[in-house]
């Protein structure tokens, strides 16, 4: 099984998840998605139009969507048009959350190209994100009140959580802190994807809420492995610079599992990580001795707890070849650890 995209998506989808009936299906509801999303994006004024199509036509996975078609697959209409109109409005979401991340980020590049904030500024940034959820919200308006409500919850949790990183764990556990604002910042989306998906393809109440569930797990096992990755991988293969979180003072699971540990390397990290490294020698330190820890694979644990929610979840659903492409294609966001 494989699932990417070409440099832009533009230019057609490659999607490989084990079915080739499965596969025509998705990517004719991907090309679906990406023109509905491009036509949207691109109404307005030019000096709008350019700045809110930055980012979508830098490229991406557009995995939001491909959650929505995947859940969709359950329901007896597959490829109703409040499927795609969903699946379109998840990716528009996650755009305008990029925008925004790279200002409070201070991102330099995004996709492969210049952030928008580095490109124009801050202001353009968040203004392009802004439209981008105007952009949502008109779609959200010709399909039905109920998703205008689900929404309304899912954009109250997004910046919840936002704000919940942003003012910290304020005495709180950290660990817990850690998988609350992930939960809120990544899980909510794809959890919102796989609900519009199966709920507007006509699936039963019982079946919508067993994709929401997958989806937010499926979320939380991609955001720790992401984080484990930015410590651990090989940057050959990851194409990621180690310890990027680590330079923004931004303490991951795996961070904070290994700041627990009651040993030498525990101790030295504690002494080490006070906030942001910038000196390379500190980062190349702190990398070393969180090797030296049990963080890694107590944040692989947590990972694999979720990919048993995720596994529990799907065994309840119809035995068709979406759920199986569903179950492998979380296994292999872990397996991507090694």
């Amino acid at each position: 099984m494989t699932y990417g995209t070409t440099p832009s998506p533009r230019h057609g989808f490659k999607l490989d998840l084990g079915d080739d009936a499965l596969n025509a299906r998705l990517n004719s509801g991907l090309e679906a998605v990406e023109d509905l999303l491009m036509a949207e994006l691109s109404r307005g004024e030019k000096f709008l139009t350019d700045k809110v199509t930055h980012l979508a036509e830098a490229g991406g996975k557009r995995f939001r969507p491909m959650m929505a078609l995947l859940c969709s697959e359950f329901g007896p209409d597959p490829r109703a048009e409040n499927v795609i109109r969903g699946a379109t409005v998840t990716e528009m979401v996650h755009l305008a959350t990029l925008y925004h991340d790279d200002v409070m980020d201070e991102a330099e590049r995004r996709r492969g190209v210049e952030s928008a904030n580095a490109r124009w500024t801050n202001t353009v940034a968040i203004l392009a994100g802004d439209i981008l959820f105007a952009h949502a919200s008109r779609l959200m308006s010709r399909m039905d009140l109920d998703t205008v409500a689900h929404f309304a919850d899912t954009f109250e949790e997004l910046v919840t959580g936002q704000m919940r990183e942003t003012v910290g764990a304020e005495g709180s556990d950290p660990v817990e802190h850690y998988l609350k604002v992930i939960d809120e910042k990544t899980g909510v989306l794809i959890a919102s994807a796989a609900y519009l998906g199966a709920r507007h393809s006509g699936a039963s109440d019982e079946v919508v809420q067993r994709c929401a569930r997958i989806g937010d797990a499926v979320g939380m096992v991609f955001q720790i492995v992401d984080d484990i990755i930015d410590i651990f991988s090989d940057p050959d293969q990851s194409g990621k610079t180690p310890g990027t979180d680590l330079r923004e003072g931004v303490f991951t699971l795996p961070v904070l599992y290994a700041l627990e540990e009651d040993s030498p390397a525990g101790e030295a990290l504690r002494g080490l990580l006070t906030g942001p490294l910038t000196d390379d020698t500190d980062v190349d330190r702190a990398l070393d001795l969180l090797s030296q820890t049990r963080g890694r694979e107590r944040a692989l644990e947590t990972a694999r707890g979720y990919l048993a929610t995720v596994e529990r979840e799907l065994d309840a659903l119809p035995d068709i070849p979406a759920r199986e492409a569903l179950r492998t294609m979380t296994r292999l966001t872990v397996d991507r650890v090694g």
